[in-house]
């Protein structure tokens, strides 16, 4: 967990996207530069995943 999520300053949690590691000749590039960038997890998941990471409990 602690090698997928990253908490930021003001405690929310980052994520990065899926399907960056292959086939990304028929991705075009703005979808490709978008998925490069990190987003921030929805808020259902946030417990759960700060649950998991060792530092946070």
């Amino acid at each position: 967990m602690a090698k997928r999520f990253k908490i930021t300053g003001t405690g929310k949690v980052m994520r990065s996207h899926a399907g960056k590691r292959h086939l990304l000749a028929g991705k075009n590039p703005k979808r490709r530069r978008r998925l490069g960038k990190s987003t921030v997890l929805d808020a259902t998941d946030v417990y759960r995943v700060k649950q998991n990471l060792p530092w946070s409990h």
